[in-house]
Parts: C-alpha cells; sequence; structure tokens
C-alpha cells in the first residue's frame, strides 16, 4: 500500500528537474498526477509539450496514474485550469506541489523591469494563482498539502534580485496560507531545495565544469547528493497523512538529508519609556542592536552543518544522524 493511495495531485514544473522527480515520486506512492510544465526555456520564453509528456508516459508505463498539462502559471485562469484537470480527471485534488520557475539574472543596478516582472510572475504570482484555487476546493473538502519551492537565494543571492525576492515571496506566502488554511484541515509548507538541475547548468560554474568534463552538472549528479531527485522524499512525506501536524515550516533540502530551518525569531531589542531622539539611537545602537551584526547568509546556508562539533550529533542508525541547534529554544 502507498503513502498516498488515492490521493490526487498537482505538480507545477512537472516535466524537468526538481519538478520532475517530484512527479514521478508521488505516482510511486500511489498519487495519481497532473504533471504541468509549459516547457519554456529558463528564461520562460516559448513552449514545449514533451517534457510534461514524457513524465506522463514513464509513470503510466510504471503502473501509474497521470496526465498532462501545458499552461502557465503565471496566468491566473491557466493555473485555475490546471486544478479544475485535476478535479474534472480525478475527482478531487488533495496536493499541490508548486515547482515551476524561471531565470532572469542580473545584477540589481542592471536589471530591466521586464526581468523583474517575469520571474516575479512564475514564481511568486504562480504560487498565488496555483494557491488560491486548490485552496477553494480543499477548504470545501477540508483537507490537503500545498508544497511550494523556495530557495536558499532568497536569504542574499547577489545576482539574482528577482528571483530572491519571489523565492522569499512565497516564503511569506506560506505563512500566511499556512494561517489561513489551517482550520480547514490544509496544510502549507515550503522547501528550499538543493541539486543540479539546468538552473546550475546555466551559472557560469556549470559552464566551467562542461568544459573541464563535458558533461553538465545535472548529468553528473544522478545517483548523488547533487541529484535534485533527493528532494522527492520530503515533498512525498508532507504531501501525506502522516504530515498533518506539520504546518508553516520551511525546511533545506541539501544532499541527502533535511534541515528544518528556524521561524524567524526576536534576538535583541533596545527601547525606553518614550520616544528615543536620533541622538541618542546613534549612542545607543553600536553596543546594543549594533554589536556583531552578520551579514545575510547567502546560497552558503545550511551546507557547512557537518563541520559542527561531534557532540552535537546523535547516531540514529546505520548511516543516519541526528543534528540539533545548541540554541534552539525549547
Amino acid at each position: 500500500m502507498g503513502m498516498l493511495d488515492g490521493k490526487a495531485a498537482l505538480v507545477t514544473g512537472g516535466g524537468r528537474g526538481i519538478g520532475r522527480g517530484v512527479a514521478l515520486a508521488l505516482a510511486r506512492a500511489g498519487a495519481r498526477v497532473v504533471v504541468n510544465d509549459l516547457g519554456a526555456s529558463l528564461a520562460g520564453e516559448g513552449g514545449d509539450a514533451r517534457p510534461a509528456a514524457q513524465v506522463v508516459d514513464e509513470i503510466v508505463k510504471a503502473g501509474g496514474a497521470a496526465v498532462p498539462n501545458f499552461g502557465s502559471v503565471a496566468d491566473v485562469a491557466e493555473a485555475a485550469s490546471m486544478v479544475e484537470q485535476v478535479i474534472r480527471t480525478y475527482g478531487r485534488i488533495d496536493i499541490l506541489v508548486h515547482v515551476a520557475g524561471i531565470l532572469r539574472d542580473r545584477m540589481v543596478f542592471n536589471m530591466t523591469e521586464a526581468e523583474w516582472d517575469a520571474v516575479i510572475a512564475v514564481h511568486l504570482k504562480g504560487m498565488f494563482n496555483a494557491v488560491r484555487a486548490a485552496s477553494i476546493a480543499m477548504r470545501e473538502t477540508c483537507g490537503g498539502r500545498i508544497i511550494s519551492m523556495s530557495s536558499v537565494s532568497a536569504l542574499g543571492a547577489p545576482g539574482q534580485p528577482n528571483y530572491a525576492a519571489a523565492k522569499a515571496g512565497i516564503l511569506g506566502l506560506t505563512w500566511s496560507t499556512a494561517n489561513a488554511l489551517a482550520k480547514y484541515g490544509v496544510t502549507t509548507n515550503a522547501i528550499l531545495p538543493s541539486g543540479a538541475t539546468r538552473m546550475i547548468d546555466s551559472t557560469p560554474r556549470g559552464r566551467e565544469v562542461f568544459a573541464e568534463t563535458g558533461k553538465w552538472p545535472s548529468e553528473l549528479a544522478a545517483e548523488t547528493e547533487r541529484d535534485p531527485d533527493n528532494v522527492a522524499p520530503l515533498v512525498v512525506y508532507l504531501a501525506s497523512d502522516g504530515a498533518q501536524h506539520v504546518n508553516g515550516q520551511v525546511f533545506h533540502s541539501f544532499g541527502y538529508g533535511y534541515t528544518l530551518v528556524a521561524q524567524p525569531q526576536a534576538v535583541r531589542r533596545l527601547e525606553a519609556d518614550r520616544r528615543l531622539t536620533p541622538d541618542e539611537l546613534a549612542t545607543l545602537f553600536p553596543s546594543t542592536l549594533g554589536r556583531g551584526l552578520k551579514p545575510p547568509p547567502g546560497t552558503l546556508f545550511g551546507k557547512t552543518l557537518h563541520e559542527r562539533p561531534a557532540g552535537e550529533w546523535k547516531e540514529l542508525a546505520h548511516g543516519m544522524r541526528f543534528w540539533q541547534s545548541p540554541w534552539e529554544e525549547p
């Protein structure tokens, strides 16, 4: 018996990379899947029906149930149509996984309005469009799972102001939706995924790897810690009934493990029994709020936890271990 037997799912951006792995994993767990993919270029241009169709064919050949969808999540009507297709085909929608995304990287001082708008439209507006439509149906059936892909780029990627802003916006939308839909039995969570996809191939480092090896990072990643399919097991669990208590959480998927990301928390406060003056702030700030300030974490977030002291790690079973921050509040 599969973990998701009888469930109906929509995966946006399910034709390639992380989305492809998620769609296949959901199907293996018993879910019936609508695989959405516009088949656009990394910049969001053009369209190609083959990526979504190929994933559907792979699922069906393995004995699963799947149909393709070639719409754009950036279009509110097309996003609603995807959700309607799940309900029309399978009778309900239980799971929405929003993976669809594009890149138009540029330093903020060089970025055009069109480059900004295009990325925001697919990642952030695309999530809103799909979530809005799915939430209406999930609210009526009093249950559902919404899982969206954010990114460590939200934590300060310097050459991706549009992508970083969209991925940070996904976190805000995740928390808002989690609070809004919890009373209807719907959970909403986000993942900061890692993996060598065609997005990594498009970077300067990706081109260097190809020049050195004759293969793209996405080709070299298969069955390694860099395989984008490593994200899928967490998605399957979060989509299951067993994760009904997991809501409004953010996870970092890196290598063969997953990290729970701390909720925003207050760490210092300066206050008085009246309004502070600018001069007073200038005097007090350096030794209070301004002491030892750290830069934004950036894209290296969570990738050095293996360097933490051995005493902070606990062996769970052979080849499996668990780390907990010594400064996490009880």
